[in-house]
């Protein structure tokens, strides 16, 4: 069996030093009705022998439209329960994040019509105080807010 990877980074910012993180909302029809639990650091899959942190950047960009660049510190790995393994770098908003759209992709919709549907990747991205992202983060993520705060309490 193959693992399988994925790159993400979490973007923050500080507000009054209180402290948001941006995540993204799966698109397409599998997660329209998925709130709690169902929201991401953006993230993907790094092409073959592409370094992680450039996949991390690359993925970003494609989920949300936007470039982020500054200090990225890597975070301890989490397993997801497909097995994927995520790999995660926080970096701060530099203030200058502009949000645009993300890229799209197809697949049979509904099912077994023969029909193809076209989705984006996110339908949304917002930023939320680190309580709401407990409730709203794939749960298996809960780890990366957990390091993220840990950094926080240690700079």
């Amino acid at each position: 069996m193959v693992r399988r990877n994925s790159a993400g980074l979490l973007v923050y910012r500080l507000i009054d030093n209180v402290p948001e993180v941006l995540l993204v909302h799966p698109g397409g029809p599998f997660f329209v009705n998925k709130d709690a639990g169902a929201w991401t650091i953006p993230k993907g899959e790094p092409e073959e022998d592409e370094d992680l942190l450039a996949a991390a950047r690359r993925e970003f960009t494609e989920e949300t439209g936007a470039v982020v660049d500054g200090d990225f510190i890597r975070m301890e790995s989490v397993t997801q329960r497909s097995g994927k393994v995520v790999f995660a770098w926080a970096v701060a908003n530099s203030g200058r994040l502009v949000l645009g759209s993300s890229n799209t992709f197809s697949i049979e919709w509904p099912p077994h019509s023969g029909a193809q549907g076209q989705f984006p990747e996110v339908d949304k991205v917002e930023w939320f105080d680190m309580a709401t992202a407990r409730i709203k983060i794939n749960p298996v993520q809960i780890s990366f807010l957990d390091q993220f705060e840990n950094l926080l309490a240690n700079h």
